[in-house]
């Protein structure tokens, strides 16, 4: 017999995986199929930032903008260690925005989603360190204010781990390959990528498959016309380090649009990202040509010392699922979420989602269970506002002691690699180290200061089953670690991970 569940949930992206755990937190059965990695598409492709979006007040967009906004000290409170402040500066530069537009916003961006641990904007002089040797000459004056930097796909692991903790059955690299109505429930086949099968039945489903969703619908549903999604594709560079500090820049564009450069890995500059169209396999996203260029001309106009796309040290490349606003420029359609809902009352629902924001995925997940209630399901009380991410139990404003505090409990670790460990795992550390007392214990050096217990950790608690889903996505060691290093990780995912 087909096991059954509440809520099945088509899709490990960060909506799919913030669903799973609310739904799971308030006593449903949940079950989250991925038909690859967790976070493996535009989850892990986003410009790494908790924030409300500045640029979208241009828009209008007031509502995106101060949930936004509420939403980033809620989430750096529930996962210190993944994210964390960072400041930004605002060039002004004479023939685009003026700097009253770039006042008002700001002081809109300060005050409209109630910040308390950030601190607010400041006039800036860019004729002074650190900016005055990296800028351009006519850049004199600008403005610094705050945000947060996420490590994306870490916090995709991380709620799919607070589901698990709470009961849903999470299974990476699942397809949903059939799905009907039964009767008052939804019967689904899922196939896993070695080609075994199962039934499961669900009263409700959520599809949060992103550019997959219209795909999904046309499954469940077929025969109906499903052209609600534009797929955009946003692409980023990542450079070596092109400024000292621990600030980020905005720079302005000519034609609207904004362009960041952000301290990255340590020893690196990300810069993006893009806007373009998207037709084609959502599977095989890729920056093109006309990307890099549009990138490094964009920085080139704020930076002194010019780059080039030769100078790239690596790319990404995601497709945003937005919901078609039929917006005329791809810049300017919707960021906000839609929710499309199929059934209810004797049927059984199917909620689709469009569009949303890494930012806002808790109220996203919190508003699709409201939904869901509305069509039927009985889902009970909120409860992810307040709660914190595995690992996230830290005063956000005290992570640099906990790293203190650690170095000195395992002196014999390499001091950077605390650092790193701490940054990943947060609390989580005590089980990667926590009963060791020298390197010897914590088995094969992969290079840098990567262990073999903690890739043990990685495939035992976080679901990875390959190197890559290690060196690019539950880190970015990959831009670490030497080629050897790389064949290190993949022999022990070949010999400790069968199927992988």
């Amino acid at each position: 017999m087909a096991d059954h569940y509440d809520i099945l949930v088509i899709g490990g992206g960060i909506n799919g995986a913030g669903i799973a755990r609310d739904a799971a937190g308030r006593g449903l059965k949940v079950l989250l199929v991925e038909k690859d990695d967790l976070a493996q598409h535009t989850s892990s492709a986003s410009t790494k930032l908790v924030h409300g979006g500045l640029r979208y007040l241009e828009n209008y967009e007031f509502r995106l903008v101060r949930e936004s906004l509420k939403e980033r000290e809620v989430l750096l409170a529930a996962a210190p260690h993944i994210i964390w402040p960072l400041r930004f500066v605002l060039p002004h530069d004479t023939g685009l925005r003026p700097a009253w537009l770039l006042r008002l916003g700001l002081f809109l961006y300060d005050h409209i989603g109630g910040r308390k641990l950030l601190p607010g904007t400041r006039r800036v002089d860019l004729r002074r360190p650190p900016h005055g040797d990296v800028l351009e000459p006519r850049l004199t004056k600008g403005f610094e204010y705050s945000d947060c930097w996420v490590e994306d796909s870490r916090l995709v692991v991380l709620n799919a781990m607070d589901a698990a903790a709470h009961g849903a059955d999470i299974r990476t690299r699942t397809a949903c390959t059939a799905l009907a109505r039964a009767g008052d429930r939804w019967t689904a086949t899922l196939t896993a990528q070695g080609g075994k099968q199962e039934n499961v039945t669900a009263r409700a489903v959520v599809n949060a498959a992103g550019p997959w969703v219209d795909e999904v619908l046309g499954r469940a549903l077929p025969g109906e016309s499903h052209q609600n999604l534009r797929l955009v594709k946003g692409s980023h560079l990542v450079m070596r380090r092109l400024y000292e500090g621990e600030h980020g820049y905005i720079f302005q564009n000519g034609d609207g649009r904004i362009v960041f450069a952000i301290p990255y890995e340590r020893d690196f500059t990300l810069l993006g990202t893009t806007d373009v169209g998207y037709e084609g396999d959502p599977d095989a996203v890729a920056i093109d040509q006309d990307e890099r260029a549009y990138i490094c001309n964009a920085v080139n106009e704020y930076l002194r010392t010019d780059i080039s796309p030769a100078d790239a040290v690596w790319s990404y490349s995601g497709v945003r699922p937005l919901y078609d606003d039929k917006a005329a420029n791809n810049s300017t359609v919707t960021r906000d979420y839609v929710f499309e809902v199929e059934g209810g009352g004797s049927e059984p629902p199917i909620l689709s989602i469009f569009g949303g924001k890494i930012t806002t995925y808790r109220k996203l997940a919190e508003h699709a269970l409201e939904r869901l209630e509305e069509a039927g399901l009985a889902v009970g009380g909120a409860w992810t506002r307040t709660a914190r991410l595995p690992g996230g139990s830290i005063d956000p404003l005290a992570v640099d002691r906990f790293i203190a505090d650690w170095q000195a409990r395992a002196p014999w670790f390499p001091r950077a690699g605390i650092v790193r460990l701490v940054r990943a795992y947060g609390t989580r550390i005590a089980a990667i180290l926590g009963d060791k007392s020298s390197l010897s214990e914590c088995g094969e050096l992969m290079g840098g200061n990567l262990y073999a217990s903690e890739l043990a950790y990685l495939a035992e608690h976080e679901y990875a089953r390959t190197a890559e889903d290690v060196l690019w996505r539950r880190s970015k060691l990959g831009l670490h670690l030497d080629d050897a290093g790389k064949d290190a990780v993949a022999r022990w995912f070949d010999r400790n991970v069968p199927g992988g």
